[in-house]
């Protein structure tokens, strides 16, 4: 039996969630990591906006309130990789940064997507490059990061892309009174 032209057919469950993910996929916007750079600062510290989110960010390796002289110093350290991940460009207009991340040896950190880009799927896109870049330019055997154990989100996206806890150290931060509990994951490189 044939189904008439004009017909629709009916999608089988994974057909309808393939498409949906494909949909979801061409529609995420595109990004592409550059150097970070000075003009970079003002936008960076606009991100931070509080203490706690400060050391959600880089635990305790800056000082409340976050100045240019803090990002200038981080920005020298040898042989840290520092990115902005930006949006956009020609031809749909200026490109946008829209995250940053660093990666200093094998050790990821300082992950932060810009507030108002939040919840678009750019910590998945942001993360992805970077261990593109970790295992294949820079031929990295693994990858190590800490986490808050409370920023859920973050653990969950870090599970998601392959990283297992390795070690939970407990109220190795305090933040307004309240001890914060550290995570430590690793992701190994493929074929390793």
């Amino acid at each position: 039996m044939t189904t008439p032209p004009n017909e629709p057919t009916a999608a089988s469950p994974a057909e309808t969630q393939a498409e949906t993910r494909a949909e979801a996929h061409a529609e995420a916007p595109a990004l592409t990591l550059r150097p970070f750079h000075p003009g970079d600062r003002a936008r960076l510290r606009s991100w931070i906006t509080t203490e706690a989110e400060l050391v959600t960010w880089a635990g305790n390796g800056f000082r409340w309130p976050l100045d240019d002289a803090q990002l200038d110093a981080y920005a020298a350290e040898p042989g840290r990789h520092i990115w902005t991940a930006v949006r956009g460009g020609d031809p749909e207009g200026p490109a946008v940064p829209v995250g940053h991340i660093s990666l200093n040896g094998t050790r990821l950190g300082r992950v932060l997507i810009a507030p108002e880009a939040r919840g678009q799927g750019l910590g998945e896109a942001l993360l992805t490059l970077v261990i593109r870049r970790a295992f294949g330019e820079l031929g990295l055997p693994d990858i190590g990061l800490g986490v808050w154990a409370h920023n859920t989100a973050a653990l969950h996206l870090y599970e998601k892309l392959g990283f297992r806890t390795e070690e939970i150290l407990p109220g190795v931060e305090e933040v307004d009174g309240v001890p914060w509990t550290a995570v430590q994951m690793r992701l190994e490189a493929p074929d390793r």
